[in-house]
Formats: structure tokens, C-alpha cells, sequence
């Protein structure tokens, strides 16, 4: 271990976790029926299983680690509308009346997550602090302005506004970028708190949750199913699969359509609060324009910058890709090139071939997923949506319900292609 790099009482696992770490739940033997099993104890299921046991059906949550140990409580608690297809594309591929209705969406779950949270009371340091998308370049710059200066159709408006180079100061201490793009509705959160108030919420309303215990199968019988699990099987009426970038074996319809792609974060130690106050002024969530995207923040103490990406074209150890990350982190703020690694972790993002979300029902089979990395506001609205169509309400139906679910010929989960696919990306950085 290079020393020099990392603080002591360096940590590999999510800062998260520090104060909120996985909960010990209590055991409970797994039941022989149930209404519903929801497969995945992260944002999407949780919600699911809210709506799910508030309409009156038993509910249990099974996960094959801890609860939230996926990316729910590894993510970096960004918030915003969500979909990585733009407006235009959507109607050029889907048309305008359901491309219309698919870009809505995302603006619809950045606005119910906002309103959930102030619902159900959950304390999880949510802040409207706006996010900040950095120009890598001159043309993409360019290419922000021209696509922030077309007025959007009536209900997708953002109310962004664009920063121009000699302003950078304004948003960022950093020569790094060309400009850039403010949106002031996207919003933060801690993720892990938010996780944590989730699951209290379940729990307190009834829903069972079955931590290390996977799912290995599920089988037709009769009018349902019949869910084997490492602990036991269990009948039920309805299965909601919640995997998201941990799909696994248990349904490999769905493995062939998720594409599981590790992102990975550091926590540098603590900064200076003048430090802090200079880099990144208005406290915002921060991203840039390139296809190997980063994106990064202050903890909500102020005292810390985490900071996220890809770093490398094949999943590695977390631990052994700091350095790269590092580097990247000094790209853009040079004066951090002594300040050391206190936490580094990874989790896995689920991608879609389209970049879309997706949910419906498959085989009898109710799912949620894909959400491409913007997975926070979507996930939870979508759970909520999922679990609304399991009780067979009419304000479940979404327009993602209408878009095919592709999957590719000769994948099975391991996603082979993404070595080409991101080195490309590198390639393209590069150029523009």
C-alpha cells in the first residue's frame, strides 16, 4: 500500500456506512406463503413493499446480503430528474406523444421524491442544492448551449441557466472546465439515511425483510409462484424483482437485459472549512460532459469532497483502482494532490442497451430497473409504481410500460462488450 495516499484509519467500505451502517434486523423465520415477495431490499423494493403491504397484501423483502448493502446505501446521493436520454431523442425514437410522456416521467420522480421524503419524515440531510454539469471542452460547451437554449416543451422546463468560462469561479476554483450548466431543482441526500428511513417506514408498516437470503429460483404454481431461496421456499401470489445491477441467475430473463457496471468513490480526509468553501462554493452536486462521466460533492458536514467515476475499462478491486481515482479527483482540483484517501468503494449501476428505466411484468413476473446511474429519484418512484401495479391501481401505469425491454443475443450477464465500448468512450473524450 503506498502510505502516502491514504489517511490513516483508511477505510474500504462506504464513508455511508460511518454512521449509518448496515442494520441488524431482527430474525425472523422465513414464512411458508405470503401475498408478495419482493426480491431486493433497496430503494425500489422498499417502496414497492410500501404501497404493497399499505394496500393490505402480506409482504416479504428478501436480499441476498444485508439490507441496502447494494448501491442504495453506496451511491453518491445525487438527485435529479433522472433520465440519461434527452427530449428529442425520445420523440425521435418513441414519438412525440410517449416521448413526451417518458421525458416527463423523470421530472415526475425528482418531484415525488422531494415531496415522499417531507411525507414520511425521513431525515436524510435532503437539500435542493442544484447540480453542476461541467464543459470538458469548448464543443461541449457549445453543444450545452445550444441545447439549453431551446425552450423545453411546457412540464419538462428546468430552469437551468448556463455559466460561462469566465464565471467558472462562480461554481467551481478549477481551470478544469469550460463552462457549464446549472440546474437548481436537482437536490442531495445522504443515501444511506435515506435507505435507513425506507426501511424503518417498512418495517413499522408491516412489511417482513429476510436479510442473507438470495433468491436461487423462481417457479409457476397454479395462480402464483414458488420463490426457492438459500433459507427455503415460499409461496406466494406475487414476485417484484428489485435487483437492479445485482440481477442474478434467478431470473435470467432479466439478466439479459441488465447490464451491471461498477462505479467507484473515494472520500478524501478533512478538509479545511476555507478549503471546502473555495472549491465548490454553493455546495452543489457536480458532473461533467464526458462519456467516462465523474461526479463528486462535499459530504453533508462540509468537511470532506467524495468523488466518483470510472476509472477503469474492466471491473478491478476497488482498493487497487484509489490512485486512478485520485488522479482524476487532482485533474480537476491540483491542489489536492496531497490530501489523502480516508474511505474507497464501488457498487454496481444497472444500464439498459436503450439507457432507459424500465418496468412491467414478465412471465407474471413484476420488475423495476435500469436506471443508468440516475437511480435515486427513479427507483423509488418507479418501486412505488410497480408496487401500485401488483395491487391492480389505475395511477400505476407508466409510459416505460410501453417501451420494449431489450435484451442482446449471446449475453447472459457478464458484460463482455464494455471493454470495447468504453475504451471507445476514452477515445471520444479525448476528441472533443
Amino acid at each position: 500500500m503506498n502510505t502516502q495516499l491514504y489517511a490513516p484509519g483508511y477505510k474500504a467500505k462506504p464513508y455511508w456506512w460511518d454512521h449509518t451502517p448496515r442494520p441488524a434486523l431482527n430474525e425472523v423465520p422465513l414464512p411458508e406463503k405470503v401475498d408478495v415477495v419482493v426480491i431486493g431490499s433497496g430503494y425500489t423494493g422498499l417502496c414497492a413493499s410500501l404501497e404493497t403491504t399499505r394496500g393490505g397484501r402480506h409482504t416479504l423483502v428478501i436480499d441476498a446480503q444485508d439490507a441496502g448493502w447494494g448501491c442504495s446505501t453506496r451511491n453518491g446521493g445525487q438527485v435529479a430528474t433522472g433520465l440519461s436520454v434527452g427530449y428529442e431523442r425520445l420523440v425521435r425514437k418513441h414519438g412525440k406523444a410517449l416521448g413526451y410522456a417518458i421525458a416527463r416521467e423523470g421530472h415526475n420522480a425528482l418531484a415525488w421524491i422531494c415531496d415522499f421524503i417531507e411525507a414520511e419524515s425521513i431525515s436524510c440531510e435532503f437539500r435542493r442544492s442544484g447540480r453542476f454539469c461541467g464543459a470538458h471542452s469548448l464543443r461541449a460547451y457549445e453543444a450545452l448551449a445550444r441545447m439549453y437554449g431551446r425552450p423545453p416543451p411546457q412540464g419538462l422546463e428546468t430552469d437551468c441557466h448556463m455559466v460561462t468560462q469566465a464565471d467558472l469561479r462562480s461554481e467551481i476554483d478549477s481551470d478544469f472546465y469550460h463552462g457549464g450548466v446549472v440546474h437548481p431543482r436537482h437536490a442531495a441526500l445522504n443515501p444511506a439515511r435515506f435507505h435507513q428511513g425506507l426501511l424503518t417506514r417498512a418495517i413499522d408498516d408491516g412489511v417482513s425483510v429476510i436479510a442473507n437470503c438470495a433468491a436461487s429460483g423462481i417457479d409457476k404454481s397454479g395462480s402464483g409462484f414458488v420463490v426457492n431461496t438459500t433459507k427455503g421456499s415460499i409461496v406466494t401470489h406475487d414476485v417484484v424483482v428489485a435487483t437492479n445491477g445485482y440481477t442474478g441467475h434467478a431470473t435470467p430473463w432479466l439478466r439479459n437485459r441488465i447490464v451491471p457496471l461498477g462505479s467507484y468513490i473515494l472520500a478524501t480526509e478533512p478538509l479545511s472549512k476555507d478549503v471546502i468553501d473555495r472549491l465548490l462554493p454553493h455546495d452543489r452536486m457536480m458532473t461533467d460532459t464526458r462519456k467516462m462521466v465523474v461526479y463528486y460533492r462535499t459530504c453533508p458536514e462540509r468537511r470532506r469532497i467524495l468523488f466518483g467515476g470510472r476509472v477503469s475499462v474492466r471491473e478491478e478491486d476497488a482498493h487497487s483502482l484509489a490512485p486512478a481515482l485520485h488522479r482524476q479527483m487532482v485533474q480537476i482540483f491540483p491542489e489536492l494532490s496531497a490530501t489523502r484517501i480516508s474511505h474507497m468503494w464501488m457498487g454496481f449501476v444497472g444500464f439498459s442497451f436503450d439507457r432507459l428505466p424500465h418496468l412491467g411484468r414478465q412471465d407474471g413476473i413484476y420488475y423495476s430497473m435500469g436506471y443508468c446511474g440516475s437511480g435515486i429519484a427513479l427507483s423509488g418512484y418507479m418501486g412505488m409504481r410497480i408496487g401500485q401495479q401488483v395491487l391492480g391501481l389505475a395511477e400505476g401505469d407508466s409510459p416505460l410500460n410501453r417501451v420494449r425491454y431489450q435484451g442482446r443475443p449471446y449475453y447472459w450477464g457478464k458484460p463482455w462488450f464494455m471493454v470495447p465500448a468504453l475504451h471507445y468512450y476514452k477515445w471520444r473524450d479525448a476528441l472533443t
